[in-house]
């Protein structure tokens, strides 16, 4: 069976990620084919695929860098305390959650247990390039007027490990696969900040990055 992990003490067996893309691409036929993805080890440890979700022809594509604990329980991207912190920029930025799309740049949640909880951690590069036949997929069928990155590895994905948010951020950068890409801070980011005033500084700097691409989705 193509969902069947393997048992304790056997070696994961790999498949190309591209194999498991549907022949017609939509999103339902996306989120289904992704369940049973094998591309990267990622799998073996998460509960489930966590697919992007929204409209098939949104104007904005939301990339972050993973789904969380919340997000890999409950299966939806961006459901937890990110999540909610990415909602409310949205609407201060005059958008509305359900009609941008939200992904992840790795479907599966990557992490550390520590005692009963599982501490985030930074999927490998690897994993990012194993995902990208995903994320570019989505693309091709929503065909965003502006891609969002939240967050270095989101933005690493597209334009490499040398790309830095702190020069970057804020700007409107051109790829082959979008007209306009803009690079922002991850909302989960934001909520580690030392104290309450360099926390609304950075949701600030979201909020400002999350209008840019409003304007520009109009265009």
């Amino acid at each position: 069976m193509a969902g069947r992990k393997p048992s304790r003490g056997q070696s994961p067996t790999l498949v190309p990620t591209e194999s498991f893309l549907p022949e017609k691409l939509s999103i339902p036929a996306l989120q289904e084919a992704a369940t049973a993805c094998r591309g990267c080890p990622l799998y073996l440890k998460a509960t489930q695929t966590v697919f992007g979700e929204g409209p098939a022809r949104a104007a904005i594509m939301l990339v972050g860098e993973q789904p969380g604990d919340r997000e890999d329980l409950a299966g939806k991207p961006f459901v937890g305390p990110a999540g909610q912190l990415l909602d409310q920029a949205l609407a201060e930025a005059g958008l509305e959650r359900g009609r941008v799309y939200v992904t992840n740049a790795v479907k599966h949640f990557n992490f550390e247990p520590r005692g009963k909880f599982r501490l985030h951690k930074r999927p490998p590069a690897t994993s990012i390039k194993a995902c990208m036949p995903w994320l570019e997929a989505e693309l091709k069928v929503v065909k965003p007027a502006v891609v969002v990155l939240l967050g270095a590895t989101a933005a690493q994905a597209f334009f490499g490990a040398q790309f830095r948010i702190t020069r970057e951020r804020g700007k409107v950068l051109k790829h082959e696969l979008a007209a306009v890409m803009i690079a922002t801070l991850h909302p989960s980011a934001i909520l580690r900040a030392p104290d309450d005033a360099a926390r609304e500084a950075s949701r600030a700097l979201l909020v400002a990055d999350l209008k840019l691409a409003a304007r520009h989705a109009k265009h």
